[in-house]
């Protein structure tokens, strides 16, 4: 069973290196059983006073927790049997953990060879792994049919090895495929995708598990999306590998609506439905694209959703510094900046926080280690934190590449007022000193500015090492920075993103449509990094405009875009809506009269309609999390809340007017159904809805209230269908 786990390149090398050392054979069965899990010893403080690094990222402390600590009781060389660390494994002694080792398995006399010949250490100059393969990279299976993976270390010598026995695997979905500690994949009941993450010593591999509906689709199934736009193509031949087939085309008034809230956040009027219906020229959708695209609405809309990410507690970071980021952000949209401008200018931004806003991403993120993460998460879709204190469990980032991502951060220089919560008022100036340098968070050593996946970088003294970072980071060859940015917007105007989370891509988490995915990225560098034409691309392919009705075959499907998935309006978007159709205006704190909710330069602005819809909490660091999920108090508050309700009585409020003037009560509900949903009522409708007129003793302003209340407390009106 050794021979798994050692590696002997010449005659010389099995005479001088132990047949069983740490690194090579122990180490990794401490992974593969879990005892350096985050839930087991491998925890921050460890578990009854046995600590492992997480996942083995740390061999030296792992050694030294082993042999020596506990003055070296966990190990007899001269009995190895009677060791702690088989005697618990093994069930002898009490243990948490419960049994992980079969006394009679293949696995018991490998540790105890180790620990006889004197626990050592794989020798610093042997052979280092390069990569791990998992074998096959890609397969295809039937529902409940099984295949057993194979893992296979590369080594510096060139010489490859069989690893599997040693190797941890873990699936991204168990309910499509799962996986066994063996590494015996079996596929579930359902169609789908799954991920299944192979590890050893840090190094991961995946294996891309598809199960593809049983059956075979028309056809024509598939003729919908043969439009000729690359975004079709690439969805369609994705489909036509799971067997899932797409939804009709929605229609022309459930697309306007969409088009509308997805681009700006705002209804159609009933005068804009009109006259799309009544035009018939065949590129009548894209106009509509293009026109949406120059509205003012557009830009506010675009910078509330890149508040969610930057915008900071004002009573941490001061109000009129939140108010300034703001203002940045909104003429940014403005003024259509490139992306890769916007970007760069945020991430070497100097100046004051009282006259750039960008600088104020510095100020709510004063310590290195704070705002390497956010931006390696907005602009890259890296998530970092995890390396701050161990190896990352789920990709290949290290300890060292996040404080030599950390270190490009280093040279930021402060002047004037810090943070002074609860009320951080003062401005701050952020510039570039001439020196300065991080210390990495486990050695305590001075680190090197060191790219993601790259080397090391030397920035001169009196430079900015913030400026060569952005560099890298726009620069064309970078794989990361326009791919988050175009799944980013894909999410927005598609109600699921390509990669879910939109900001943490990696192989573990991979792409549901990779192939869509690298187009969108080249599209949009090729485009100038314009996400005008971004949103253009996706806001003009049959694939935005399909029906949200599933078929039998895409009942199932949440991912793979055969369908258009409905989804809850924002909370800002929601009540300018409510606002909209009932022609009143909202009063908010800290803003002038007239504005609008998509407008609000702060969370903290009170409104118990907009925290009752999931915007962010103002007292949370960003990026803040919206919550976009349905819930009862939700539905409660649309019904029976008393500042709602209010507005269908205004007397200045439309229900009111319409009742006042000549419109007959077949036009009132035909005006009412173009504002709420956008189109006109069907026969049925109607005939419904004028019934509330003949109510008895109801007066025909209390029927048109009734009726604006019944089509605002519907699916239909809350959702972007």
């Amino acid at each position: 069973m050794a021979a798994v786990f050692l590696i002997e390149s010449s005659a010389t090398a099995a005479e001088t290196t132990p047949r069983v050392t740490f690194e090579a054979d122990i180490q990794p069965l401490l992974t593969r059983f879990g005892c350096n899990a985050g839930a087991c010893h491998g925890k921050s403080r460890g578990q009854n006073g046995f600590a492992l690094s997480l996942l083995g990222f740390d061999s030296d402390f792992d050694h030294a927790a082993l042999v020596r600590e506990a003055r070296g009781r966990r190990i007899q060389t001269e009995s190895p049997a009677n060791s702690l660390l088989l005697r618990k494994a093994t069930g002898q002694m009490p243990h948490g953990g419960g049994k992980k080792l079969d006394p009679n398995g293949p696995y018991y006399p490998l540790i105890a060879e180790w620990i006889a010949a004197g626990a050592p250490r794989t020798p610093a100059d042997a052979p280092r792994i390069v990569k791990v393969l998992a074998e096959p990279p890609t397969r295809t299976l039937k529902p409940g049919e099984s295949v057993k993976l194979k893992v296979v270390a590369v080594y510096s010598s060139g010489e490859r090895r069989d690893v599997t026995d040693g190797s941890a695997f873990q699936s991204n979905d168990n309910t499509v495929a799962s996986v066994a500690g063996e590494g015996v994949v079996k596929a579930g009941a359902l169609p789908g995708e799954a991920a299944i993450m192979a590890r050893y010593m840090n190094h991961i591999a995946v294996t891309a598990i598809t199960i593809p509906l049983s059956g075979s689709p028309s056809g024509d199934a598939y003729a919908v999306l043969e439009s000729g736009h690359p975004i079709d193509g690439h969805v369609r031949d994705k489909l036509k590998v799971l067997g899932i087939t797409p939804s009709g085309l929605a229609s022309d008034t459930t697309w306007l609506r969409r088009a509308h809230l997805r681009l700006i956040g705002r209804l159609p009027s009933p005068e804009e439905v009109l006259a799309f219906l009544a035009d018939k020229s065949p590129d009548r959708r894209g106009k509509v694209v293009d026109k949406l695209l120059e509205r003012p609405e557009y830009a506010d809309f675009w910078a509330n959703k890149w508040a969610d990410l930057l915008r900071p507690n004002p009573y941490r970071a001061g109000i009129k510094a939140t108010r300034s980021l703001d203002s940045w952000l909104r003429q940014a949209f403005r003024s259509n900046m490139p992306y890769d401008r916007f970007a760069t200018e945020l991430v070497t931004a100097q100046g004051t926080s009282w006259h750039n806003g960008a600088v104020v991403i510095f100020r709510d993120r004063p310590e290195p280690v704070e705002i390497a993460s956010m931006v390696s998460q907005i602009f890259l879709g890296v998530r970092l934190d995890c390396a701050k204190c161990h190896n990352h469990p789920f990709e290949v980032w290290s300890q060292d590449d996040f404080y030599g991502f950390a270190a490009f951060f280093s040279r930021i220089g402060r002047k004037g007022q810090g943070l002074s919560p609860p009320i951080s008022g003062g401005e701050e100036s952020i510039f570039t000193l001439d020196t300065g340098t991080l210390k990495h968070g486990r050695t305590g050593e001075p680190v090197e500015t060191k790219l993601l996946a790259g080397a090391s970088v030397a920035v001169p003294s009196g430079e900015d090492p913030r400026v060569a970072l952005a560099g890298w980071m726009t620069d064309p060859a970078n794989p990361w920075f326009p791919k988050v940015m175009a799944n980013r917007v894909w999410r927005e105007l598609m109600g699921q993103g390509i990669v879910e989370p939109v900001d943490d891509i990696r192989a573990t988490n991979p792409a549901t449509n990779g192939a869509l995915l690298d187009f969108l990225a080249g599209q949009f560098r090729k485009g100038g990094y314009d996400i005008k034409k971004l949103i253009r691309l996706v806001a003009t392919s049959r694939t935005f405009a399909l029906s949200s009705v599933p078929n039998e075959r895409n009942a199932g499907d949440l991912r793979n875009f055969s369908r258009y998935y409905r989804e809850r309006l924002r909370a800002e978007t929601l009540l300018d809506a409510v606002n909209d159709i009932l022609g009143v205006e909202e009063t908010f704190s800290a803003m002038p009269p007239g504005s609008r909710a998509v407008e609000l330069w702060t969370f903290r602005a009170s409104s118990l309609f907009l925290d009752t819809f999931g915007r962010p909490d103002p007292n949370q660091d960003p990026p803040c999390e919206r919550t976009s999920d349905s819930t009862t108090p939700q539905v409660l508050h649309l019904m029976n809340s008393p500042a709602v309700n209010g507005k269908f009585s205004q007397e200045k409020a439309r229900p009111a007017a319409l009742a006042a003037s000549g419109e007959t009560n077949e036009a009132i509900v035909d005006k009412a159904y173009l504002l709420a949903y956008g189109r006109n009522p069907s026969g049925k409708e109607k005939a419904e809805a004028l019934k509330v007129f003949s109510v008895s003793g109801k007066t025909r302003k209390a029927a048109v209230e009734d009726l604006f209340w019944a089509l605002l407390n519907t699916p239909e009106f809350v959702f972007v269908d």
